[in-house]
């Protein structure tokens, strides 16, 4: 079992690769736009707290340009039926802005910080529950994903972050096959589920977000016996880190609340606490997110020196069931 409680962070870096069937270019620039500056003020936190994060990183990113992808496009590639989602026509129609579309330098800068993982989010944002899309074509997406990590930073991906969450079950072997130790699943409660085609997906938002500000899901914090169960490993997600809107700002003390508490009961618990968000979630109103998160990480600093809880990333997680699942 685990010794302490256990902090988890992961980010899924995508800038508008992520966004592309939902907004305009224009539409989503302002949050883009920050990304860099709110990549600097977390990685500054990470460190004043010594917060171990994973970064899922969209596979393009890693390129300087659009001639420099476009040499390393698999020769099977998705063929979605919603055209809107297909990358790879993205790239032939259309004159990309290098700042919103690639980010080494940035990926370099998030490697270079102590403790912080590079994991993969798929080589193309790959969505994996739908239509025109198999497990041949994800292995072919996958296998590139860890090449291009490896030949620009030097390193293997050893976690994973579905786009979108929709994690498959059936694709669970590529990874296991690919030496991915593990991937972050959703919460278990009916509405955290991610279907192509949900007939109710706006039913499952409304409560996902009444579950933002009141506990209608429980902690969704894991025990070492439930994340140790199944290889590759499911570290799944305890809760979305839900940008400040003002909008809503009368109900961030509601928020702040739900996410301490259920740390709380983690690391009395001896459990593990999964926290995840976008960077580009921080793209505006960078400020109050950046002290939202300070906020978070000043409660984790409490809690490592009242009940000894530690920050792990997922692939500090994944060595640590290996290493100890035969004990249990």
């Amino acid at each position: 079992m685990f010794e302490n409680g256990i902090f988890t962070i992961s980010l899924d870096f995508e800038l508008y690769w992520g966004v592309r069937d939902i907004y305009t270019l224009n539409e989503y620039k302002k949050y883009l736009n920050g990304v860099p500056n709110a990549i600097d003020l977390m990685l500054q936190e990470f460190e004043k707290y010594n917060i171990h994060a994973s970064w899922a990183v969209v596979g393009f990113l890693f390129f300087k340009n659009r001639d420099e992808l476009l040499t390393h496009i698999p020769d099977t590639t998705p063929q979605y039926r919603n055209r809107d989602l297909n990358p790879y026509i993205y790239l032939k129609e259309k004159k990309l802005q290098e700042e919103f579309h690639f980010a080494p330098n940035i990926i370099k800068k998030i490697d270079n910080t102590p403790n912080q993982e590079i994991a993969t989010h798929t080589f193309s944002h790959y969505y994996s529950l739908e239509d025109g899309q198999n497990i041949k074509t994800f292995e072919v997406d996958l296998k590139k994903a860890i090449e291009i990590e490896k030949k620009y930073i030097s390193k293997e991906p050893k976690s994973l972050v579905f786009p979108r969450n929709q994690w498959n079950k059936e694709y669970l072997k590529v990874l296991k096959k690919l030496n991915i130790h593990s991937y972050r699943g959703n919460e278990k409660s009916w509405f955290y589920r991610v279907e192509n085609g949900d007939s109710i997906k706006n039913i499952r938002r409304a409560f996902k977000l009444i579950d933002t500000y009141i506990n209608i899901s429980g902690s969704n914090s894991y025990s070492f016996k439930e994340l140790k169960k199944s290889y590759p490993f499911n570290i799944a997600s305890s809760k979305f880190l839900r940008p400040y809107s003002k909008k809503l700002s009368m109900l961030e003390p509601l928020k702040l609340r739900r996410i301490k508490q259920s740390m709380l009961y983690a690391a009395k618990r001896k459990r593990l606490y999964h926290l995840w968000w976008h960077p580009h979630n921080f793209g505006i109103n960078t400020q109050k997110n950046i002290e939202m998160l300070r906020n978070i990480l000043e409660y984790y600093d409490y809690l490592n020196r009242e009940y000894q809880m530690q920050s792990f990333n997922m692939e500090e997680v994944s060595k640590l069931l290996m290493n100890n699942s035969s004990k249990n």
